[in-house]
C-alpha cells in the first residue's frame, strides 16, 4: 500500500514508518520535526523564516500585540505548497487533530484538499485532542494534565493553548475530521479511556518501538544510584516536573552520599537519549495513566522509569504494580517514598530493569505494531 503519515509526535510516526517499510509498503512522512526534538520527515512544513533568530523577536512581539501568529501561517503555506506531493495514497493517517499545527480554520481548508486527493483517512488520538481534553476538563480522570490548573486557576495563561482546544473553532475542526475519517486509533490509555464507546473508535494500538536501535544494558548498582530528570520547559507544569523536583530535594537531603541527580533542559531528542546513558532511574512524567515515548525508550534500555502506570494500564497488560515501571502519582511525598524504596532495595532496580525490557519486547515491538495498524486499516477501508 501507499501510505501517508501526517504530523509527528515524539517519534511515533517515524517508528511506524520504519515498520511499514520493512513490511513492504511505500510510506511518506509529512510533518514538522516536532520542535526542538528534530525528528526527520520526508515532506517538511515546519517554519523556517518565522523561527529564524532574526525574525523570532518580531514574530513574538506581533503575536503579543495583535494575536497574529506568523509561525502558524507559515506552516499552513508550506503545507499548501507540499499538497501536490501528497496525492493518491491508499491510507492517510493524521497524528492528531492539529497535525498541521496551524489555525483551526486554515487547518480545515488544507485538510479538505488533502482528503479530496487521497483515499481512506484515519486519525490517531495522540496529544491534546478534543475528546480526551474534554474528558479531562470534565474531571472524569482521577488526575490529568489539567490537575495543576484546577488547583491553581492563576495558571490559566500557561494553559491557554490547551484550553483553546475546547473553543468552538477547534470543536468545528474536530467535527469535520470525524465526519471524514474511517476511524480513530488511540496510542495509549490516556486517549483510549475517553474514546471507549465512540462509534468511530477502532481501538488501542500501543506505541511502536524499534528495539534494533535500542541497546539494553544490564543494570549494575554501585556506590551511587543515578537519577535522571530531563525537563522540557514548555511542559514543566503539565509533566509534573515541579513535583519531581520537590521529591528530589527530599531524597538529596536524606541520601547525599548515595544519590547523584542529573537534570537537563530542552535537549534535542538524540542528545536527550545520550544524556541519561548512565542513570539507573529516570523521572518521566506524573499526570498520565500510560507511558509516552520518553518512558518507553528508557524502559527498553533497562531504566527504572517513574511515569504513568495506573491500574487501568496494569489490568490491560496483566501486570503487577511496580513490575516494569513506577507509577508517578501527583504527590511529591509519595514519589520520594518510591525513590527511597528503590535506593534502599537496589536489587529491585535490577529486577525492574530486566522486566521493563521484556515488556517492551512483548507489547511494543515495532513490526508487531505495524501489523496491527495494517490489520485495523484493512478492516476499515
Amino acid at each position: 500500500m501507499k501510505i501517508l503519515l501526517v504530523g509527528e509526535y515524539s517519534g511515533l510516526h517515524n517508528t511506524l514508518k520504519e515498520a511499514l517499510i520493512e513490511l513492504g509498503h511505500e510510506v511518506t512522512l509529512m510533518g514538522t520535526q516536532d520542535g526542538f526534538k528534530k525528528f526527520p520527515v520526508d515532506l517538511d512544513y515546519g517554519p523556517v523564516i518565522s523561527s529564524s533568530k532574526i525574525a523570532s523577536p518580531f514574530v513574538r512581539l506581533l503575536y503579543k500585540v495583535t494575536r497574529v501568529n506568523l509561525t502558524s501561517i507559515e506552516r499552513a503555506l508550506r503545507f499548501y505548497v507540499l499538497l501536490p506531493k501528497a496525492k493518491n495514497h491508499d491510507i492517510v493517517q493524521l497524528i492528531n487533530e492539529n497535525s498541521i499545527k496551524t489555525a483551526p480554520a486554515l487547518e480545515k481548508i488544507l485538510l479538505k484538499r488533502l482528503f479530496k486527493n487521497n483515499h481512506s483517512i484515519f486519525l490517531l488520538s495522540c496529544g491534546t485532542d478534543y475528546i480526551s481534553l474534554k474528558y479531562a476538563f470534565d474531571k472524569k480522570f482521577r488526575y490529568s494534565i489539567l490537575t495543576p490548573f484546577f488547583k491553581n486557576p492563576d495558571l490559566s495563561s500557561y494553559y491557554r493553548f490547551i484550553l483553546a482546544k475546547l473553543k468552538p473553532n477547534n470543536y468545528r475542526l474536530h467535527s469535520f475530521i470525524f465526519e471524514n475519517i474511517k476511524g480513530v486509533i488511540a496510542s495509549d490509555m490516556d486517549y483510549h479511556i475517553p474514546l471507549i464507546g465512540h462509534k468511530k473508535y477502532l481501538g488501542l494500538i500501543p506505541n511502536p518501538i524499534n528495539l534494533k536501535s535500542i541497546r539494553y544494558t544490564s543494570m549494575e548498582v554501585g556506590d551511587k544510584i543515578i537519577i535522571f530528570h530531563g525537563i522540557n520547559k514548555s511542559n514543566y507544569i503539565k509533566k509534573g516536573n515541579d513535583l519531581f523536583e520537590e521529591a528530589l530535594k527530599t531524597i538529596k537531603n536524606k541520601f547525599p552520599e548515595r544519590v547523584e541527580v542529573i537534570s537537563t533542559y530542552d535537549l534535542p531528542y538524540t542528545d536527550y537519549l545520550k544524556s541519561y546513558n548512565k542513570c539507573h532511574i529516570l523521572l518521566d512524567q506524573v499526570y498520565a495513566y500510560d507511558q509516552g515515548y520518553n518512558a518507553l525508550f528508557a524502559m527498553a534500555r533497562g531504566k527504572v522509569v517513574f511515569t504513568g502506570a495506573e491500574k487501568e494500564w496494569l489490568e490491560t497488560y496483566h501486570l503487577k504494580e511496580d513490575a516494569v515501571a513506577i507509577n508517578a502519582l501527583p504527590d511529591p511525598k509519595k514519589i520520594a517514598e518510591k525513590l527511597e524504596w528503590l535506593i534502599t532495595n537496589p536489587k529491585k532496580i535490577e529486577e525492574i530493569s530486566k522486566n521493563a525490557r521484556k515488556f517492551i519486547e512483548k507489547e511494543h515491538d515495532y513490526l508487531n505494531i505495524g501489523k496491527k495498524y495494517l490489520e485495523v486499516w484493512s478492516k476499515s477501508i
